[in-house]
C-alpha cells in the first residue's frame, strides 16, 4: 500500500495552528444567508479560473463571472469549455463526496467531467493513459518530469486510493491528506491530459469530504495562481526516489492558512456585533436553500413557478420548501395571489 513520506516541521505546525484557528471564526461566525451565497460564488468563480489558467486557459476572470452568471462571451469553444466544466464540477462537489470516499469510480468521474468536451481525443477522458507522458518545457524541449510507466499506472492508483480510504489516512489532518492526494495524484499522472486541474480538484472534495470546508468558501487554487512558479516548484521539490513530500507540505499549507484568514476577514467584516449572533444565531440552509437564495440574488425574486421548475417540484413541495425558508426569516413574501413572489427579508 502507498504510505507518503514527510516530517511534521514547525512551519507545517504553525500554518496547521494557524488554520484551524481561522476556520474556528469562520464556522462560528454569523452570517445572512445571502452572505453565504456571495461568498460561495466567489470562491467558485476564482477556483474555477485559477485552476483552468494554471494550464494556459485565457479567459479573464471577469469572463469566467459572466459565464457563471450563465451569460455568453466571445472565446473559443475549448476555452469555453474548460471553464464551465470546472463551475459545474464545483457546484456538484457535495454529490461527489456523498459515499463519505474516494472511489476509482468516483476519480474518473471527476477527470472525465472536466474534460468533456477539451480534450483532443475524446476517448482519453475519464480513463486512465494507454501511452507514456512526459512533462516538459515547450521552448527548450527539455524533459523536468517524467511519471510513472504506463503499465503502472492501475496498481499505483489502486494503491493510493486504497491508502486514502484506509484507518491510517484517516487519522491525518485534512489538510495534510488534501496536500498529500495532490501530489501523489500529481506524481501518478494517471492521464494523458487534465491531470493537474484533476489533481486540484481532487483535494477540493477531500477537504469537504472530511468538514473542511463545507461552506465551500474557499478559494485554494487562486493561491497556486497567485504564483505557479513557486507553485511548480514546491511540486518538484520532492525527490523522484525518497519522495519526501515535507517541502511540499510546507507549501501547500502555508496557503491553506494563508486563503482560510482572507475568508476569515470577509466574514469577520460581514458577521457584525457579537450580540447580534447570539440573538439570532447562524442559520444553516440545505443546497437546495443556498440554490434558491442564489436565484434570488441574481434576478431579485424567485416565484413557485420557478421553484417547480428549478428542482421539478409538485407545486405541494414547492410551497413547502417556500414555508420553510418563510419560517425562517430568510425570504419573504409580496404581492398576492397568482402574482405573489418571494424576495430575501
Amino acid at each position: 500500500m502507498f504510505k507518503p513520506n514527510y516530517r511534521i516541521t514547525a512551519d507545517i505546525l504553525n500554518n496547521l495552528i494557524k488554520t484551524a484557528e481561522a476556520k474556528a471564526l469562520v464556522d462560528n461566525a454569523y452570517l445572512v444567508p445571502k452572505w453565504e451565497v456571495a461568498l460561495r460564488k466567489e470562491a467558485l468563480i476564482k477556483n474555477a479560473h485559477a485552476s483552468t489558467a494554471i494550464e494556459g486557459n485565457p479567459l479573464s476572470l471577469e469572463q469566467v463571472s459572466e459565464l457563471a452568471m450563465g451569460r455568453d462571451i466571445m472565446a473559443t469553444r475549448k476555452a469555453k469549455a474548460e471553464v464551465l466544466n470546472y463551475l459545474k464540477l464545483l457546484e456538484d462537489l457535495p454529490k461527489l463526496a456523498e459515499h463519505e470516499k474516494i472511489t476509482e469510480k468516483a476519480i474518473l468521474k471527476i477527470h472525465k467531467l472536466l474534460t468533456r468536451d477539451v480534450l483532443e481525443n475524446p476517448v482519453d477522458s475519464g480513463v486512465y493513459r494507454n501511452r507514456q507522458v512526459v512533462i516538459g518545457n515547450r521552448l527548450t524541449g527539455d524533459i523536468t518530469f517524467r511519471p510513472p510507466d504506463t503499465r503502472e499506472v492501475p496498481r499505483l492508483m489502486k494503491e493510493f486510493i486504497e491508502w486514502l480510504n484506509s484507518g491510517d489516512a484517516a487519522d491525518i489532518n485534512p489538510v495534510l491528506l488534501a496536500g498529500i492526494s495532490h501530489y501523489e495524484f500529481v506524481r501518478i499522472h494517471p492521464f494523458i491530459d487534465g491531470n493537474g486541474r484533476t489533481a486540484r480538484a481532487l483535494a477540493s472534495v477531500i477537504l469537504y469530504l472530511k468538514g473542511f470546508d463545507t461552506k465551500r468558501f474557499f478559494a485554494l487554487d487562486d493561491y497556486y495562481d497567485s504564483d505557479r512558479q513557486a507553485y511548480y516548484l514546491a511540486l518538484q521539490s520532492v525527490d523522484s526516489k525518497k519522495l519526501d513530500m515535507t517541502i511540499w507540505l510546507e507549501y501547500f499549507t502555508y496557503g491553506v492558512a494563508m486563503q482560510i484568514d482572507k475568508v476569515k476577514e470577509k466574514v469577520l467584516s460581514m458577521s457584525g456585533d457579537r450580540k447580534r449572533k447570539q440573538l439570532k444565531g447562524q442559520i444553516a440552509l440545505t443546497e437546495r436553500q443556498m440554490k434558491i437564495v442564489e436565484r434570488i440574488n441574481n434576478t431579485g425574486f424567485i416565484t413557485n413557478k420557478t421553484m417547480r421548475e428549478m428542482f421539478r417540484l409538485s407545486d405541494e413541495a414547492a410551497l413547502k420548501e417556500l414555508k420553510k425558508l418563510l419560517l425562517s426569516g430568510v425570504i419573504k413574501s409580496e404581492g398576492k395571489g397568482r402574482n405573489i413572489r418571494y424576495i430575501l427579508s
